[in-house]
C-alpha cells in the first residue's frame, strides 16, 4: 500500500503506542509542525469529508513539506488518530491535572462546550463513518481518567476490577449522553449536562461506596 492510499483507522490504543507517546518529548519545532498539520486537517474536515482530503491538501494548508509530514506520520489516518488522541488525553485528565476540589469525576461541561463549538467536526466524523472509532477511543481515555479521579477523591474501598468496570461504564454513559445531546441540537447548556451526568454518576457510586 502506498503512502497516499487510505488505510483503515485503528480502533483503540495499544499499550506500545501509549508507551511510545509517553517516551516522546518533542522540542518546540516538532510540536509546532505537528500543531500546524493537526490544525490543517481539522480545518479541512469542516469543509469536506475526510475521505476526500488528500495529504497534499493538508500540506498546502499547513505550509509543511511532504518529507517533513512523513517524518511524523505514516499517512492521513495516522495524523487523524493523533489529533483525536491529543484532544482526548487533554480532556480526560483535566480534573486530575488541575487537582480540582469538587465532586466531579470528569470535566463534562468543558468537554461538551468544546465539542458543541465544533459541530461541523462532529458531523464530519459521523458522515465519514469514523464516529464509532472515536467513541471507542474516547471511552478508553475517559475510563482511565475517571479511575484516576475516583482514586484521588478517596474511593478506596472498591477492588480494582470493580473500579475499572465502574470507570468504563461511567465513560460510556458520558459519551452516550454527549451523542444524545448533540443529536437533539445541543439544547441544554453544557453546565446542565454536567450536573445531570454527575447526579446519575453519584447515584450509582454512593450506593456502593462513600468518600473518605
Amino acid at each position: 500500500m502506498s503512502r497516499n492510499e487510505r488505510s483503515p483507522l485503528p480502533i483503540g490504543l495499544t499499550e506500545q503506542r501509549r508507551n511510545d507517546k509517553q517516551r516522546r518529548k518533542p522540542d518546540l519545532r516538532i510540536r509546532r509542525t505537528r500543531s500546524l498539520l493537526s490544525n490543517a486537517l481539522v480545518a479541512l474536515m469542516q469543509e469536506k469529508s475526510i475521505d476526500k482530503i488528500t495529504v497534499q491538501e493538508v500540506l498546502d494548508r499547513a505550509t509543511v513539506g511532504r518529507s517533513t509530514f512523513y517524518l511524523h506520520y505514516r499517512d492521513k489516518d495516522d495524523l487523524f488518530l493523533s489529533v483525536l488522541e491529543d484532544g482526548l488525553e487533554m480532556w480526560s485528565t483535566a480534573l486530575v491535572r488541575k487537582q480540582e476540589k469538587s465532586y466531579r469525576v470528569a470535566p463534562v461541561a468543558e468537554f461538551f462546550m468544546h465539542v458543541g463549538d465544533a459541530k461541523k467536526l462532529y458531523r464530519a466524523l459521523v458522515d465519514s463513518g469514523r464516529i464509532h472509532a472515536f467513541f471507542e477511543l474516547a471511552q478508553g481515555y475517559f475510563a482511565r481518567g475517571i479511575a484516576r479521579r475516583l482514586k484521588d477523591m478517596g474511593l478506596k474501598n472498591l477492588v480494582q476490577s470493580e473500579l475499572d468496570a465502574r470507570s468504563h461504564a461511567l465513560a460510556g454513559n458520558l459519551l452516550s449522553l454527549l451523542k444524545w445531546w448533540l443529536d437533539r441540537g445541543a439544547r441544554e447548556s453544557p453546565k446542565a449536562m454536567d450536573e445531570l451526568f454527575h447526579r446519575m454518576a453519584w447515584n450509582g457510586l454512593q450506593s456502593k461506596s462513600k468518600l473518605r
